[in-house]
């Protein structure tokens, strides 16, 4: 099977801190992923002044009296900090890459050379958007939470109709809840997206742990995007509900594992590596009592044993009757 491709989504884990920035491009690179994605947006571009903060914002700044607006003007990235990251990123052996959330923001990620754009799921309904990300961006991920199946296929309308085929397009089974509970996570919903829409599927992780990802993969997703943190219990929106770098390495390599191990034949049959244990687990048709020659074989007197270098106890019926034409002592591999 092709290999997964996976997101570690930095997101806004920074806290606005270009050193924390280039701290989380360092985990990103040990835990082995395949982007490091942040995001770009301006405030005032974003939320309005009378925009609120989700319940799971509110209680991950311990800060209720806040605006949204404010939090995020917080977590800016400037042009220059991603231009910075984009080097530190390259200089590591690292795909950079990061989701737009306003037009402006696509217009600029265009101008810095991303070829591929990232549709946040708050975005899935913002008809300009979608518009202006199909002209200016020739391959589509699209993450899909709080959307409907119908909400999905308009988007993916607006790309195709902007001249994106499909095969260029890849949505992610999504949940917006942060984090997510384990009985919303509705996983084979990324299998229904697939056969309805005809693109390929990946799935975008809020949950605690690193479970679910890894059955997505099984699954069959293409891509997986989970957010990290250098600490959960750092200040922000979205450290809580996030991977610390260990967890982060230790989803690589389950995913990677998990790969390995369905990315096989697909035919039941005896795998190299163990061959070799044939002769030692299986059983053949042994001498249960010594045994003369001339002396029929018989269930009195023989049995099945390992190790299974003789005849097969699925001969069993074929050994019964015959003529011993040596002696066999206890324990002896019957031959005939």
């Amino acid at each position: 099977m092709a290999k997964t491709i996976i997101i570690a989504e930095a997101g806004v884990n920074h806290n606005g801190s270009l050193d924390n920035a280039f701290r989380l491009v360092d985990a990103a690179v040990a835990a082995g992923v395949d982007y490091v994605k942040f995001q770009t947006f301006k405030a005032e571009h974003l939320v309005a002044k009378s925009a609120k903060k989700a319940e799971y914002q509110i209680s991950n700044t311990g800060n209720a009296d806040e605006s949204q607006l404010q939090m995020l003007k917080k977590l800016e990235l400037s042009e220059a900090q991603h231009v910075a990251l984009m080097d530190y990123c390259r200089s590591k052996g690292i795909q950079f890459f990061s989701t737009a959330f306003d037009l402006e923001s696509l217009e600029y990620l265009k101008t810095i050379g991303l070829d591929l754009v990232k549709i946040p799921s708050g975005e899935l309904t913002n008809l300009p958007y979608l518009r202006r990300a199909a002209q200016l961006f020739g391959q589509v991920i699209l993450s899909t939470g709080m959307a409907t199946l119908a909400e999905i296929g308009e988007a993916v309308a607006v790309f195709t109709k902007e001249g994106i085929p499909k095969e260029q397009i890849t949505i992610l089974h999504c949940n917006t809840e942060y984090p997510t509970p384990m009985r919303d996570v509705n996983l084979k919903a990324m299998l229904h997206i697939q056969q309805e829409l005809g693109t390929a599927v990946g799935y975008s992780d809020h949950t605690l742990g690193i479970e679910i990802p890894v059955a997505a993969v099984a699954l069959g997703a293409v891509i997986i995007e989970k957010h990290f943190t250098l600490d959960q219990n750092m200040e922000g929106p979205d450290h809580k509900a996030s991977l610390e770098p260990d967890q982060l390495k230790a989803m690589v390599t389950s995913i990677r594992n998990v790969e390995a191990a369905i990315g096989g034949s697909g035919y039941k049959e005896p795998s190299s590596s163990e061959m070799k244990n044939t002769g030692i687990a299986r059983k053949s048709i042994v001498a249960r009592v010594d045994i003369k020659k001339g002396e029929l074989f018989s269930e009195a007197n023989i049995t099945t044993k390992r190790p299974g270098t003789g005849i097969s106890p699925m001969l069993w019926d074929t050994v019964i009757g015959r003529v011993a034409k040596k002696d066999f002592s206890v324990d002896e591999l019957i031959t005939l």
